[in-house]
């Protein structure tokens, strides 16, 4: 049996050049994919942002819309997608219901008026500004192939929708040995200095009634279909979990590098546009206040009138201002 060789590094020996690095370093490099809170959202160099969802959750939706925005926000950024259930026509197709506010089945159907043309042309000329520097990978769906599409294309940011579908090189035994080799070779894709977003299938869950369901309850780290190599391999890990109406908390499962929060979205499917919703409290803090309120206006509801002159407590709609 040969011995191992001894491979470490002291603090002492590291403590200069990390010191210099923290009094002269740079930051690191990120591509915002939005503004205000969505710019919290680290996508950048080195670094692997896994999306993750039940079906109908909005993947594709957010993940499309995280790249075109990012390429928007970033001049010199290429994209590469590899989307394997959606061709670049139908991709672009919801892009461009979302640039023009358009809603997509009339795009998907081209039933177009003339009211439709300003905003037609804003949403085609946006995209044309930067179908230059955003590809999509063809057939075969593998890995070989994405690498060589992003040598060739010089991509900065590749986009797989989603890893579960898309095998790696070789033999690899099962489903859940094909998902660790290639969450191993995205992280190597990573440290080649390239920005990895992977959507991901998650498996249902069982919630506090030992249902199987894809709830914001039943749904953990742990829910990513096949594989622990994707909790582990990811940098960042979000799960979109539909809460209210149209309503979707962004869960965020996993944060290497930063402190995990949660983002509560507004999700318009008819034009496939994600908005950070004005209150950022999560479903259940949600849900809790309008409990209470509905509490609250049930007693106000059988409290008697309160003399005027003798100046009685404020009505329902003045006290929720300050709920």
């Amino acid at each position: 049996m040969n011995e191992t060789k001894p491979s470490f590094v002291t603090a002492a020996d590291a403590f200069e050049g990390w010191r210099e690095d923290i009094h002269t370093g740079s930051p690191p490099v990120f591509y915002p994919i939005g503004s205000g809170e969505l710019a919290r959202i680290e996508v950048g160099p080195k670094l692997v942002t896994l999306i993750g969802g039940a079906p109908g959750a909005g993947k594709t939706a957010f993940t499309m819309q995280a790249a075109v925005d990012a390429l928007r926000m970033t001049p010199t950024l290429r994209a590469l997608v590899c989307n394997i259930e959606m061709t670049p026509a139908v991709l672009l197709d919801r892009q461009l219901a979302r640039l023009s506010g358009i809603d997509l089945a009339t795009i998907r159907y081209r039933r177009f008026t003339v009211e439709h043309a300003d905003r037609l042309d804003q949403g085609l000329n946006t995209l044309e500004t930067l179908a230059d520097r955003l590809a999509f990978v063809k057939p075969p769906y593998n890995l070989d192939n994405v690498a060589a599409s992003a040598d060739a294309f010089r991509a900065d940011l590749i986009v797989l929708d989603y890893i579960q579908r898309i095998p790696p090189p070789g033999d690899h035994g099962d489903k859940r040995g094909s998902v660790d080799a290639t969450m191993n070779y995205l992280r190597q894709f990573a440290d080649a200095d390239v920005a990895m977003i992977v959507v991901a299938a998650v498996s249902r869950g069982k919630d506090s009634k030992g249902r199987s369901t894809y709830s914001g309850d039943a749904l953990t780290l742990a829910s990513f279909r096949e594989s622990s190599e994707l909790e582990f391999g990811a940098d960042d890990a979000f799960l979109l979990v539909p809460d209210e109406d149209e309503t979707v908390v962004l869960r965020h499962l996993k944060a290497r590098h930063t402190e995990a929060k949660d983002l509560v979205l507004q999700f318009n499917r008819r034009c496939q546009r994600f908005e950070v919703a004005g209150d950022q409290r999560t479903g259940k803090a949600r849900k809790s206040r309008g409990k209470l309120q509905s509490a609250l206006r049930a007693a106000w509801d059988r409290t008697p009138p309160a003399d005027d002159d003798a100046g009685g407590p404020q009505g329902f709609d003045e006290f929720r201002e300050f709920a």
